[in-house]
């Protein structure tokens, strides 16, 4: 339960300190530790460095839906009281005083108040407050330096670790405390090393049998040695050493001293009783780049990460409780903020991540502090992201530079000249057709689930198939576009390289990419077809309706992916053939000569098994190649034909 308090009777928090407080145990005084971070710049440091880098953070607050969904609250009276834990306190503040008290102290105090009907939180100095009474698991109380004495559910109470009870934490600075008292007398002794040993750098030495000075010689070169070093030599000039005079210099220089090298070693011992990488706070001795940046890493995980655990757990016990609407609420620094690569890092990881763009171009013209434009709300979707089988655009888009093993140096296998990325004819046609089986049978899966469910809404009666067809028929399209496409630059190359590993090993004169534009035309024609199929078995369906529709939706559904496995090898034969015979244009080549393939050839291609014509030309078959979509379906369909290429004359 908060406790109630006016705003004038907070002052009585804040008078003096408590008296006593090193008695009630064997702890020191608190005043102790102030002391410390006042005096010692190694500690106020590193405690600075913890309390500000986690004060920035920024703490969200969510409400967990399952366990794979959450919901941010920006309304919620926690996110409201974190927000302004205090009037006229800041969030950033607060979190850092509470840092800096808890690695100060091991303990942190607040107050609860309620103040115009809702929770606040005073943060009051450990000085000013202390459990009372009671014993090593709770305190009876907690008493405060102006008297005033606080219930143990009005006061949150935040600490570390004690080896003798559960009520109080141990501050780290006890464990540094004999460095620390060394570092400072070994201070004392080089400010009085400065202060008086320093000035006496060095003596003036007369040879033995240098004639003696009267009593006006000394004088006179007394004078003009007190005036030359009484400013240090700030007033220039050159003192004159008579008869034979030589100046020695006596005591230590800064470097002999080892000054700067005890002050980084008491940094080093106070960074590590804080687990902080020494680089992070500016001993810079054995930092790269590399280790730096690993360790930026280091610090938002295994430094800082179970400081923000700690508090978010303390919240969640101390502070919910309080608060109505508690249930599945819980509160979270923004770590993940800190965690993140650069933009572009983000950007790649987040489209490889969700399959395709991510940002509309609204949104990134308003990180640009440009203005919206119409139309600028809706995710340009590039052909090659699909949702069936590929991944993003960053890694499944025909990229006629990569693929140019030449141009880019990719590596190639011994036995063939092709990009060791881009496997046998046999390996890719298989990949194609997994791929677009797959895919089939997912959008067969779809529609018969959709039609299953508006059948079950309208008592059984079969639905409008065409309709529900014809609602996924542009995504599909894109779909299949992309999937061909990607599958067809790689059967391609496969055909080019069959044919550049013979007649022209280095690619000479010919690029991948030239490939492009025609392969693209492929695969627009054979997703239209392959639609066009699916189209007209599911049309066959709602012809003959009936009370058998289901199965026979799911028999047309079979079919058409018997239709995919056809597709793919029909496909897999054109691109192959395709690639072999653009590379042998490039390669000089001027005829093509007919391969029959295949344990059953259709009699038409048996019977022109080497038949021989001009490169530009069109065999007997009408067809310019195994394959070749431009002729009657009846030759192209399963054909594994295939072709050999070879110089006039």
């Amino acid at each position: 339960m908060a406790f109630v308090v006016s705003s004038g009777s907070l002052a009585t928090t804040g008078a003096g300190v408590l008296p006593g407080y090193a008695a009630m145990s064997l702890r020191a005084a608190p005043w102790e530790y102030e002391t410390i971070w006042r005096t010692q710049p190694q500690v106020r440091t590193v405690i600075s460095f913890l309390a500000r880098n986690i004060a920035q953070l920024g703490v969200h607050v969510y409400r967990r839906v399952s366990d794979t969904d959450r919901e941010r609250l920006t309304l919620h009276p926690l996110a409201q009281l974190l927000n302004s834990p205090l009037l006229g306190m800041t969030t950033y503040r607060f979190i850092e005083r509470l840092v800096s008290d808890v690695a100060l102290y091991d303990n942190w105090y607040g107050i609860k108040l309620k103040l115009d009907g809702r929770l606040r939180i005073l943060p009051v100095p450990p000085t000013l407050i202390r459990p009372y009474g009671g014993n090593w698991i709770r305190p009876e109380y907690f008493e405060t330096a102006g008297g005033r004495d606080f219930g143990v559910d009005e006061v949150i109470h935040i600490h570390g670790y004690s080896p003798t009870d559960l009520t109080y934490g141990e501050s780290p600075i006890e464990s540094l405390r004999d460095l620390l008292l060394e570092s400072s007398e070994a201070s004392k002794q080089r400010r009085q090393m400065w202060k008086g040993g320093a000035r006496m750098t060095g003596v003036l030495v007369r040879p033995a049998d240098a004639p003696d000075w009267n009593d006006n010689e000394k004088r006179r070169f007394r004078e003009m040695w007190r005036a030359f070093s009484s400013g240090g030599g700030s007033e220039g000039g050159t003192p004159i050493l008579e008869d034979g005079m030589d100046y020695k210099a006596v005591g230590f220089d800064s470097k002999q001293a080892q000054y700067v090298e005890a002050r980084k070693l008491t940094r080093e011992e106070v960074s590590a009783a804080y687990f902080i990488p020494p680089p992070l706070i500016g001993i810079l001795d054995h930092a790269t780049y590399s280790n730096i940046k690993e360790q930026h890493a280091h610090l938002y995980q295994d430094t800082l990460g179970p400081w923000t655990v700690m508090i978010q757990q303390e919240f969640a016990a101390q502070i919910l409780p309080d608060l109505p609407d508690n249930e599945d609420v819980y509160c979270e620094f923004n770590i993940a903020e800190k965690m993140r690569g650069s933009f572009e890092e983000q950007a790649a990881a987040a489209s490889t991540a969700a399959g395709g763009p991510w940002m509309t171009r609204n949104e990134i013209r308003a990180r640009n502090n440009l203005p919206r434009i119409e139309g600028g709300d809706d995710l340009i979707v590039p052909m090659n992201v699909t949702a069936g089988g590929l991944a993003s655009p960053r890694d499944t888009a025909p990229d006629a530079v990569d693929a140019v093993p030449k141009a880019r140096g990719l590596p190639r296998s011994k036995a063939s000249g092709r990009p060791a990325t881009i496997g046998p004819f046999d390996s890719e046609r298989d990949a194609l057709e997994t791929s677009l089986t797959a895919f089939t049978d997912r959008q067969a899966d779809a529609l018969l689930a959709a039609a299953g469910a508006k059948a079950d809404g309208d008592a059984g009666s079969m639905p409008d198939l065409l309709a529900l067809w014809a609602q996924g028929s542009e995504d599909r399209l894109a779909q299949l576009q992309a999937l061909l496409a990607h599958h067809g630059f790689r059967l391609a190359q496969v055909g080019a390289w069959e044919v550049l590993d013979v007649h022209n090993p280095d690619a000479e004169n010919w690029t991948a990419d030239v490939m492009l534009a025609w392969i693209l035309a492929a695969a627009e024609t054979h997703a239209a077809q392959h639609e066009e199929a699916g189209r007209e078995a599911v049309g066959k369906v709602q012809e003959e309706g009936g009370d058998g529709w289901r199965e026979n939706l799911q028999a047309a559904a079979s079919t058409w992916g018997s239709a995919a496995a056809a597709r793919a090898l029909t496909a897999s034969t054109e691109l192959r053939s395709f690639g072999g015979h653009d590379a042998a244009g490039a390669s000089g080549l001027t005829q093509k000569i007919w391969r029959t393939g295949g344990t059953n050839p259709r009699a038409s291609h048996k019977a022109q098994n080497g038949e021989q014509v001009a490169l530009d030309d069109v065999f007997s078959n009408g067809l310019r190649w195994p394959g070749d979509a431009g002729g009657e379906t009846k030759e192209l369909v399963n054909c594994r034909c295939t072709l050999d290429y070879a110089k006039e004359g």
